[in-house]
Formats: C-alpha cells, sequence, structure tokens
C-alpha cells in the first residue's frame, strides 16, 4: 500500500536501485503518466540508460516494432500503461508482457486508467509489477502495488535496516501503511460484489466471480455511452478526437474520450459545459509529454 500510484513508483524505482548497474537500461513510453516516467527518468545520474518508446503518430497506437530496437542485453525493466489517460486505448499488456521477458526483461504496469473499467487478474497478465490507485476505483484515497514475490524479495528495504529483504511487504511501506484506508478498500469489494449479485451473478458464486459479474455490466454500460458519444463525434466536421475513433473490436477503448473542437479553446469549452453539470476537463492530466 502507498499513498498514490506516483509515491508507489517512486518507492519501487529507489528500491529497485541496487539492483541496476551504470550501463543496464530502461524503456519508458512517452504516452504514459509522469508517475511511471519520472522515477525512472531519474536513475539516468546512477549512470542506467533511459530509452524512450514512442507512439505511432498516424495511430497514436503503442507498437512492439518500435519497442523492439530498444531492447538489448542491458535492458532491466520496460515500463508501461495498461490504458493511457488521454487516449484510452486498452494495450495488450499480456502481449507486451510476453515480449519482455522474451528479451529477458520485467515489465510495469501503470494501471489507474484500467483499473476502474474492467476486472483485473495479474496472473493471467503475467506482469511484474502492477500499480493503480484506489480512489480511482470507488475508494479511499490511498493505492496499492501488485510485484511478483520473487522480484520484491530482492528489492531493497525503505524501512529500519531490520527490515531485511524478506520482509515483503513491510520493507516498502516505511511507517506502515495507513490502517484506516487500508480497511476501509474491503467496501469496493463489497460495493462490486453487489453490483455483480444485482447483474445477474449467483449469491453463491465465489468473491472473484461476482466481482467480474460486475464488471462485465460496468462494460456494457460504458459501451453503449462510449458507441453514443463516438457516433455523434464522429458524424461532425468540427470535432476532432485524439486517439482510437471506433471501439471495435469490442471493447478495446475505455470511457476517456480526448477531443477539440473547432472554434473552441479547450478551456472555454469546458467552463461552457460546467453550468450545465457536465464533468469534462481540459489540459495534460500529468501525462505532458504525450500531449507535447
Amino acid at each position: 500500500f502507498g499513498a498514490s500510484t506516483t509515491v508507489l513508483m517512486q518507492n519501487l524505482a529507489a528500491a529497485m536501485r541496487s539492483q541496476l548497474s551504470p550501463g543496464d537500461e530502461i524503456v519508458i513510453c512517452v504516452a504514459d503518466h509522469e508517475s511511471n516516467i519520472g522515477p525512472w527518468d531519474r536513475l539516468s545520474e546512477f549512470g542506467i540508460v533511459i530509452k524512450t518508446w514512442p507512439i505511432n503518430h498516424e495511430t497514436l497506437k503503442l507498437e512492439l516494432s518500435d519497442l523492439e530496437p530498444l531492447m538489448s542485453d542491458r535492458t532491466r525493466l520496460v515500463c508501461v500503461h495498461h490504458v493511457s489517460n488521454i487516449l484510452g486505448e486498452i494495450n495488450p499488456i499480456r502481449e507486451i508482457a510476453d515480449f519482455v521477458h522474451a528479451h529477458g526483461a520485467r515489465i510495469c504496469v501503470d494501471a489507474v486508467a484500467y483499473a476502474p473499467h474492467r476486472a483485473i487478474d495479474v496472473q493471467a497478465l503475467d506482469v511484474d509489477y502492477y500499480a493503480f490507485s484506489l480512489y480511482k476505483t470507488y475508494g479511499p484515497h490511498t493505492a496499492v502495488m501488485y510485484g511478483k514475490h520473487s522480484h520484491l524479495l530482492e528489492l531493497d528495504t525503505l524501512y529500519h535496516y531490520f527490515y531485511g529483504k524478506d520482509k515483503v511487504p513491510g520493507k516498502l511501506e516505511p511507517g506502515n501503511p495507513n490502517y484506516e484506508l487500508a480497511y476501509s478498500i474491503l467496501g469496493i469489494t463489497d460495493y462490486l460484489q453487489e453490483l455483480g449479485r444485482r447483474a445477474g451473478a449467483s449469491p453463491s458464486a465465489s468473491p472473484r466471480e461476482q466481482v467480474e459479474a460486475a464488471f462485465t455490466a460496468i462494460t456494457a454500460q460504458e459501451n453503449t455511452l462510449v458507441e453514443r458519444l463516438l457516433s455523434w463525434a464522429n458524424g461532425r466536421d468540427d470535432v476532432h478526437l485524439v486517439g482510437q475513433r471506433e471501439n471495435t473490436p469490442a471493447s478495446t477503448r475505455i470511457p476517456t474520450i480526448a477531443f477539440t473542437v473547432d472554434g473552441w479553446t479547450p478551456e472555454a469549452l469546458c467552463r461552457e459545459m460546467d453550468p450545465k453539470g457536465i464533468a469534462i476537463r481540459h489540459g495534460d492530466f500529468h501525462s505532458r509529454r504525450l500531449i507535447e
């Protein structure tokens, strides 16, 4: 547990530093939220080589063909987002993880923009590190990071010296997690299980099955809303979508949709919508490098 995904990524980078040697390489993605860029970029002062995985400027998609030339026998980590909080497209994380592992490296995934919209199975994804903020998933202002146990054992302690390498996860939670917030996240699963039962899951189904049923219902509702907005936007000459213009193949987009409108600055459009009770926002949303 940690205060935010930003803090957890900074902690992970700090705990990993002694496992890295000058000349080792970390690949970051230009389309990521800064939480999964800045902590790694700052390791360059210790001689770590930072490479940037670009997006295709025509399709605004990540391509493995653009990642491949960046990989070498010194690549230790590839950092990527499950979903961009600007573009809204779901990246094929299992495919990327398989590619990264085949090249002898590990993968660190920022799932903040994905976690509110789909059920997560870190084992099926075969990710090495995976983090998201619980305040984005109907919960309190705290965050969680998953790591494969064998990897967590290798990390340095961020706590007192007598918290040895085998003290997982305590060594990565200096001062201990916030107990009130950690306990209150049980309300998230309570909510999702109830939603799953209302969506048709059997009361005797496992908690996991009930949560999956909830996210199936969430996805169906979101797809309806996404299709309505995309169809409207695609039918206009003055509205310009940023990123994937359709939600096909099925459900490859979350309902995070960036766009511009001819004759309006983004700020002016947002201010016009506020009195109507429609919450849209403008800016870079901490994905500054993507916007630039």
